[in-house]
């Protein structure tokens, strides 16, 4: 079983940078991680995607330019990097894992999932 758990979140304003950080416990985990977000009354949308395999990355157009999503495989640590934030970025972001994932993007293709990390950007 693994264990995901976000760090980082934060109140911040408009152009300001977070980083969140995932780390993964229970055991080394070796397959795909992502991030997604969630603002209230909508649903989690996906953010940025990175593979074990090759480090292939993937984001949503809407972060592209902006956020830059990493790994430390030593340490068991998924990142992101969020530059120029905007007040739409407010949202819960998630951290999840999965293996054996055809589409980054599908958020039912994951199977593990963090508790959730608060983004607030002030205007």
């Amino acid at each position: 079983q693994v264990q995901l758990v976000e760090s980082g979140g934060g109140l911040v304003q408009a152009g300001g940078s977070l980083r969140l950080s995932c780390a993964a416990s229970g055991r080394t985990f070796t397959g795909t991680m992502g991030w997604f977000r969630q603002q209230p009354g909508k649903e989690r949308e996906f953010v940025a995607s990175i593979r074990l395999s090759g480090g292939t990355t993937l984001y949503a157009n809407s972060v592209m330019g902006r956020f830059t999503i990493s790994r430390d495989n030593p340490k068991n640590t998924l990142y992101l990097q969020m530059n120029g934030l905007k007040p739409e970025d407010t949202a819960i972001y998630y951290c999840a894992g999965g293996r054996g994932i055809r589409d980054t993007s599908t958020r039912s293709e994951y199977d593990y999932w963090g508790q959730g990390t608060q983004v607030t950007v002030s205007s």
